[in-house]
């Protein structure tokens, strides 16, 4: 900040009344800048209390739901504005269609049908051919599931055999060791080869 000379000494030689008052008036005006200026303005007061910078989490969660809410309704709406523009496409390549079928009726008559193009398959055939093609795949996914609960039912039968033997007990309720002990030494070997 500047250092300014106050306005009693410029006004030195000068000893007007009206002068002091003034500069006593300006003196106060600073003081009062000082602390905080004119204050807040009624409508600006009552505008800074609903201010919305608070965090309010259920008003979150509700703008959130809403615009969740409005992105499905705007899907909605698309899928049902293309819908009918498929539609109104589809009907039209219809009618187009129909109009030819009856044109070409007309002139060629029965020849289309005993005619055969020997190149093109039909479309039965094709569907044949891919219905042969996931019946192979059914019975082959089939046949690998099957011999995998196969397996499974083994293993578990070896474990559930390995378990009763490893819970045999004497008649003083110490357990078996011989059992335990074809255990380790089959664990060892197998270790072993591998």
């Amino acid at each position: 900040m500047k250092h300014q000379k106050p306005r009693d000494e410029e006004n030195r030689g000068k000893n007007n009344g009206s002068n002091l008052i003034r500069t006593n008036n300006n003196n106060n005006m600073r003081k009062k800048k000082r602390l905080g200026g004119g204050g807040l303005s009624l409508e600006a007061f009552a505008n800074a209390k609903t201010k919305g910078d608070f965090y309010n989490p259920s008003l979150i969660k509700k703008q959130k739901e809403f615009y969740k809410n409005a992105k499905h309704v705007k899907k909605y709406k698309n899928l049902l504005k293309q819908q009918s523009q498929q539609h109104d496409i589809s009907s039209a390549i219809r009618s187009v269609e129909d109009e030819n079928a009856t044109e070409d009726g007309s002139r060629m008559g029965m020849n289309k049908q005993n005619k055969k193009n020997p190149g093109i398959p039909s479309l039965k055939e094709m569907y044949d051919k891919k219905h042969e093609k996931k019946e192979k795949e059914r019975i082959e996914m089939q046949a690998v599931l099957q011999a995998k609960k196969e397996e499974r039912e083994k293993a578990e039968a070896r474990r559930k055999a390995a378990r009763e033997k490893m819970f045999k007990k004497t008649r003083a309720g110490q357990p078996v060791m011989k059992y335990r002990i074809e255990h380790l030494l089959e664990t060892i070997q197998n270790s072993a080869k591998n």
